[in-house]
């Protein structure tokens, strides 16, 4: 049974004509509050991921639940369907298990508030917020075990609660909550300002309201989700063709040996709605890399994809949601069974931006990115710090770093940056004054970025030199499947992780490892991927090349990747470039629309000599095979 929505006035609001500048007016109005839901948060929040990273994601919806304004796009469709309560003035909802709203948050420590905001007996809009949190107990400091089996495993779970009701705070089920993590301060002070974010935004809802009436309001409200449904259905007519396409990339490995894993999406128009269906992509995996992906969330992805490539002067909303049909496999790694493992699902989501690319750029290859929006690596470092005057007291850090951003139509893709816009480094000074660290080096990686007209964005070298005995566990991906290049443009390189002892020894550790023992004076080379290149790298200007030399993102040895001879100073030798560029030409195979570089068995047969590494080896799933 549905959620009961109860209101004390049964009034419907009236639609009214909404002239131009009332309707810009309430649009940058409902921006604006958005951005101070950011920015209320980041002032309240305690833990780095949030307070000094920004992972977490608001949203204003109208009275029906459809996000106005927001990123991830609405979940509260999918909440209202399996809520089984009420929903009143004064009531506020609080929960984290993916399972118990379809995948709206896509793992456990994802934190959720959702506001309902009444006016005068009527409900007028929800605001809703969810962060990151740090810890949330379980198996290992963080809360995101790679070997988990199950979800059990992840964390403290909350199905939907009413954290206030009526107006009433419920202090019990908060205290219980927070008995079951390691960092109670942090999840508290997160959690009351994700609820203060919420407030705010509600207040200016209810401001609007006032100012305009509830009905020039609520109407202006679906006047925005209208004119994104006519924009959106413009452009679905103009890029997407009736005839399928499919593209499939890869998620490397699980954490315990196993992969690559394919993710398969293939898309077609029926009439004026385009369908996406993810058959043939693999089944769950038995650890912890699943992502349970929210068809609406997914909508949202394609729309910013399609908006941000095709006309990003449109204001994204769910007005446009019945022009997407989302077809994904029960039981696969996108749509995993319960009880199964979601706090690795960070790379499957990054995966999906680059299989968006790929189908959407097939029909007009010159809006084609190449691919680099490839993961989110995670670094969790904990122990007890035992310098001078720390007495032994008990620290966890838990950092998200960046990688490079793939090249793209208009430019080069830019170097060291977030997989989300909106997120922010850790600034060094932070780290060196909160944990037992020093940032020995923060630099991009030369030459990761593929080479290409336009280059790929060069990934991130991040060494840390840690004071504290302790445990490492880190996240990442890209390590064995490089991101392609497009248009004749090269694959960026792949990622590194290598501990360095005192001594000059040096380990390469895997991309997804748990609890590693880490010593004082040891150093971590936290090393991530690079964008794929676009276009013909021959074709790129070699001044430009030069000073790319001189800035440290080109070396002089990657920039015979793009046919130019040049010295350490950034010198270049016309005479030799010109020369280099005629015997690449002439020698190198047609260019493709898509370098995807090396076979998966050509990676498979050279992974040791090439990274280090052993190889994955192939997944078996004993009770399921690959929908085709």
């Amino acid at each position: 049974m549905p959620a009961t929505i109860v209101e004390t006035n049964s009034t419907p609001f009236a639609r009214i004509a909404i002239d131009p500048v009332t309707l810009d007016i309430i649009e940058n109005a409902l921006r604006n509050a958005r951005i101070e839901m950011d920015a209320t948060l980041v002032r309240t929040a305690m833990s780095p991921g949030i307070r000094e990273q920004g992972d977490a994601f608001p949203l204003i919806a109208d009275h029906t639940g459809k996000m106005i304004v927001g990123q991830f796009g609405s979940f509260i469709d999918g909440f209202l369907k399996g809520y089984t309560g009420t929903l009143e003035d004064g009531d506020m909802i609080f929960l984290s298990d993916p399972y118990s709203c379809e995948g709206a948050v896509s793992h456990a420590n994802d934190w959720l508030v959702l506001y309902p905001v009444f006016k005068d007996g009527r409900l007028l809009a929800y605001t809703a917020m969810f962060g990151h949190m740090s810890d949330i107990g379980g198996s290992v400091v963080g809360s995101m075990p790679i070997k988990a089996r199950s979800i059990f495993e992840e964390g403290v779970r909350i199905p939907p609660v009413k954290i206030w009701k009526k107006g009433e705070y419920n202090e019990e089920v908060i205290r219980v909550i927070m008995h079951q993590v390691r960092k109670p301060d942090w999840c508290q002070a997160d959690l009351n300002a994700i609820i203060a974010s919420c407030r705010v935004a509600a207040r200016r809802v209810i401001e609007m309201a006032d100012r305009f009436g509830d009905d020039v309001y609520v109407s202006a409200t679906q006047e925005l989700l209208a004119r994104n449904h006519r924009a959106m259905q413009a452009l679905i007519g103009m890029a997407i063709a009736e005839e399928p396409v499919s593209f499939e990339d890869y998620i490397c490995d699980d954490g315990v040996g196993q992969g690559p894993y394919r993710i398969k999406c293939t898309m077609w128009r029926e009439g004026e709605k385009v369908v996406l269906d993810f058959a043939g992509t693999d089944p769950q995996s038995t650890a912890s890399i699943n992502f349970y992906l929210n068809e609406n969330m997914f909508k949202m992805f394609f729309g910013i994809y399609m908006i941000m490539v095709f006309d990003p002067q449109i204001l994204f909303n769910d007005g446009f949601y019945d022009l997407i049909d989302v077809r994904i496999p029960e039981g696969s790694l996108l749509k995993p069974k319960f009880p199964a493992a979601l706090s690795g699902r960070t790379h499957a989501l990054g995966r999906i931006f680059d299989i968006l690319g790929g189908l959407l750029g097939q029909k007009t290859p010159e809006f084609l990115n190449a691919a680099g929006f490839s993961s989110s690596p995670h670094l969790f470092y904990s122990g007890n710090d035992t310098r001078p005057g720390k007495n032994g007291e008990w620290f966890q850090l838990f950092q998200i770093g960046f990688g490079g951003i793939p090249g793209r139509p208009m430019g080069d893709g830019p170097d060291g940056h977030s997989l989300w816009p909106g997120f922010t480094n850790v600034p060094n000074e932070f780290l060196e004054r909160y944990f037992p660290m020093v940032i020995e080096r923060y630099e991009c990686e030369p030459d990761s970025g593929g080479a290409g007209l336009h280059r790929g964005g060069n990934g991130i070298r991040m060494t840390y030199r840690f004071l504290a005995d302790g445990t490492i566990s880190i996240h990442d991906d890209r390590w064995f499947v490089p991101p392609w290049g497009v248009n004749g443009g090269e694959p960026g390189k792949r990622a590194r992780k290598i501990i360095e002892k005192p001594d000059g020894s040096q380990t390469i550790v895997g991309n997804k490892v748990e609890e590693l023992t880490v010593e004082a004076g040891d150093q971590l080379h936290f090393i991530t991927w690079g964008g794929g290149g676009w276009g013909d790298p021959l074709d790129r200007d070699p001044a430009l090349v030069g000073k790319e030399i001189i800035q440290g993102l080109v070396t002089p040895e990657g920039a015979r990747e793009y046919g130019v001879v040049a010295d350490a100073g950034g010198k270049v030798d016309e005479a030799a470039t010109a020369a280099l560029r005629a015997d690449l030409r002439a020698r190198r195979a047609p260019l493709e629309t898509f370098n995807f570089g090396p076979g998966i068995d050509a990676l498979r047969a050279n992974c040791l000599a090439e990274t280090g590494l052993p190889a994955p080896v192939q997944p078996v799933w004993p009770l399921a095979v690959a929908a085709e």
